[in-house]
């Protein structure tokens, strides 16, 4: 019994996904087609109780039919929300599946015969699928029981007090959403990579500055025999802001996703890699040499043939890995995040669309620390 509970108030407290899978999908180029879908399933909803408003089992009654059409207004209201060029934020999104949870119930209840009421609640079916996608496991709770019961009040219209029709109409209802949400769910878990929402930038899904920043650390920290070498790169895009300002915000960020998704596919697994700012993004990986030209010059390559045919000025700073071990590692990677956003800048200077390389540079944090607290890495 304490087992079984401790799996549902897991399931209760499961991890909300929005902005990860909402990163995901603009960058597969799925945002515009996501956001339709979703408006149009709203609309859809909402336009079903003024549509059998046209008929003979229309709700009775002025106020049952006043409500109908303030569902279908506040639906409509809703989905225009997701007809915008950006994503809803989190928070929106819960307000959406809370009140199209309550308009689903209001919808069903007003209607004049309880059994076109729980053919309308098919919609919970919907709501179900899409916050098991993309929310946590207590709002995915909250349209179950809203849905129950919603369930239980039109079944008891329909029959009376007779519990076998309660009990196969909520039996129904929990299998079809429990199969609906194991799909969804078990979806995201196959591609999953288990990255907290926390750490990634909502627009294009790649790592958030600091927890490049920890990865990266690490990296620095782990004991080896072997004579790898680190390598820092920051990727800057060239002539960003005259693309925001003949393409607007919109295209600016359109862009951003495109290249960040190019230069995921682009690295190596293993490789880190993070989008700062408006124009950047760092990358980290390991190298059996000095040479990084490789990686660079795919980057460069990435970036002229990616959607907008922008260039790059790159900064790339490479270091042996075993001089890193034994000292402070944020401090560490900070120095050489900030070595390679000099060489941008000097790229910059010298034309863009070019690379400037540092290799085994002097690091002043490797002089200061001669030791360093193990608590470093989590600070």
């Amino acid at each position: 019994m304490t087992s079984a509970l401790a799996a549902v108030r897991r399931r209760l407290h499961s991890e909300d996904r929005y902005y990860w899978i909402t990163s995901m999908l603009a960058a597969r180029g799925l945002q515009r087609a996501a956001c339709r879908l979703t408006a149009a399933n709203i609309v859809a909803c909402g336009a079903m109780p003024l549509l059998l408003m046209f008929g003979d089992l229309r709700p009775m009654g002025t106020r049952d039919r006043t409500i109908a059409v303030a569902v279908a207004v506040l639906c409509v209201a809703m989905a225009s929300t997701w007809l915008r060029s950006n994503w809803p934020t989190r928070r929106h999104s819960q307000l959406c599946v809370l009140g199209g949870s309550l308009m689903v119930v209001v919808a069903c209840l007003i209607q004049a015969h309880p059994a076109i009421g729980m053919v309308g609640a098919t919609a919970f079916v919907v709501v179900s699928a899409f916050t098991a996608m993309f929310h946590a496991g207590w709002l995915l709770a909250y349209t179950w029981i809203v849905g129950i019961g919603t369930l239980v009040v039109l079944s008891v219209r329909l029959g009376g007090v007779r519990p076998e029709v309660t009990i196969a109409v909520v039996a129904l209802f929990v299998v079809v959403n429990a199969f609906v949400a194991f799909c969804c769910r078990s979806v995201i878990r196959l591609v999953d990579n288990d990255v907290h929402y926390g750490e990634l930038e909502p627009l294009t899904g790649l790592l958030t500055r600091d927890a490049f920043s920890d990865r990266v650390a690490t990296i620095v920290t782990r004991a080896r025999d072997d004579d790898r070498f680190l390598a820092i790169v920051v990727v800057s895009l060239d002539s960003f802001s005259l693309l925001t300002a003949m393409g607007g915000d919109a295209g600016a960020k359109q862009a951003r996703v495109a290249i960040g998704q190019r230069l995921r596919e682009t690295l190596r697994r293993d490789a880190v890699l993070s989008h700062v700012g408006e124009s950047e993004y760092l990358v980290a990986d390991t190298f059996a040499s000095t040479d990084a030209s490789v990686l660079t010059d795919r980057l460069q390559h990435t970036v002229r043939t990616a959607p907008y045919r922008l260039t790059a000025s790159i900064g790339t700073v490479i270091t042996p890995l075993e001089h890193l071990v034994g000292h402070p590692p944020h401090d560490v990677v900070e120095e050489l995040i900030t070595i390679a956003t000099s060489n941008v800048y000097r790229a910059r200077r010298n034309g863009g669309q070019r690379t400037e390389t540092t290799a085994n540079p002097e690091l002043t944090s490797l002089r200061n620390a001669d030791e360093w607290d193990d608590d470093d890495l989590t600070a």
